[in-house]
């Protein structure tokens, strides 16, 4: 059995952080997470993605994030049970909080912070009657590592941040590659979206907007992708990868039973502190969801910082919180 003050469910990049603030005030924290690495959805699905809204980074990978997030908290010596979801979580008569993992893990601890980010996830998949046979042989969902599409033909489709960001990081990459867009306009970010239509008009890629994927074709692994168009014409595409980005179906999985209160699969919490309806139990990160909440790393790293103010008092009743600044101290001092 594990002890603890803080158990934070989910290791990505606002869990992350979260153990950084809750280390100024001399809080021990252990993550959890489904993953058998850290670093949440940047680690699995674009660790290559260059991120441009990080404080004083103007441009940051994401897996590169993740590893200065974890150098970050090293000083507070957090403990990891990877690999394992929470399945079970449980207040006792003492005001302890026992939380179980599917492989038996046993977890107690004062408080519990909820940084699963969109819980868990499956992408959203097109509607292409033989897709699951070329899965894993020439279509994929996620972006691991970009030397896999070197010198290749790609056929990306989407219409958000995803699809546009790896158009443009791909460019350099892939022999070929073709952005598909059921659309006119994109749903990104309008300086991504300006770059794409850029790269279009230099040769560097090919864009084909108010187009669907209609079917794929191949012996063994993807040889070409079939679109329609507007005019409900035929387009054939040789390709030797389809990456389908139509975003991700999050799922709350187990946490849909803790009694918390649920707003279209997210956790409602005060944002006086980001704690939920249960004392004790905190919701951080892309999780939760309050009146003008942005879904971005920024304002997860915000989140974490009251939270961890709040949960001192939970974990350490008896203590007055004097806050220090970093700048004035040092982290080693806390």
């Amino acid at each position: 059995m594990i002890h603890t003050d803080l158990c934070i469910i989910g290791a990505g990049p606002v869990g992350l952080f979260a153990v950084f603030e809750a280390g100024l005030l001399k809080m021990r924290c252990h993550l959890v997470d489904v993953l058998p690495q850290v670093g949440g959805q940047l680690s699995e699905i674009y660790p290559h993605k260059p991120i441009y809204d990080i404080p004083g980074f103007p441009e940051i990978k994401a897996q590169e994030l993740v590893e200065n997030l974890m150098e970050q908290i090293k000083p507070f010596d957090p403990g990891f049970t990877l690999g394992e979801r929470v399945e079970k979580l449980e207040k006792l008569e003492n005001g302890i909080f026992a939380v179980q993992t599917s492989d038996g893990t046993v977890i107690h601890c004062k408080a519990v912070v909820i940084a699963g980010g969109l819980g868990c996830f499956e992408p959203r998949k097109p509607e292409i009657e033989n897709l699951l046979n070329f899965e894993g042989k020439g279509v994929n969902y996620m972006v691991k590592d970009p030397e896999v599409y070197r010198d290749k033909k790609i056929v990306l489709a989407g219409g958000g941040d995803s699809a546009l960001d790896w158009t443009i990081f791909l460019a350099n990459i892939a022999k070929e590659v073709t952005l598909v867009h059921r659309g006119d306009t994109f749903r990104g970010a309008p300086d991504s979206a300006e770059k794409v239509f850029k790269l279009a008009e230099m040769g560097k890629i090919n864009l084909i907007l108010s187009s669907h994927l209609m079917k794929i074709n191949g012996n063994g692994s993807l040889q070409s992708v079939h679109l329609l168009n507007k005019a409900k014409e035929e387009i054939t595409l040789d390709a030797d990868y389809l990456i389908p980005l139509f975003g991700l179906s999050p799922k709350l999985g187990p946490i849909a039973d803790w009694n918390l209160n649920i707003d279209k699969s997210a956790i409602s919490v005060n944002t006086e502190d980001y704690s939920t309806n249960i004392s004790g139990i905190y919701a951080i990160g892309d999780i939760n969801t309050y009146p003008g909440k942005l879904k971005l790393i920024l304002s997860g790293f915000h989140e974490g910082a009251l939270m961890a103010q709040s949960a001192f008092k939970h974990v350490f009743p008896d203590q007055k919180l004097s806050f220090k600044y970093t700048t004035v101290y040092g982290v080693n001092s806390f």
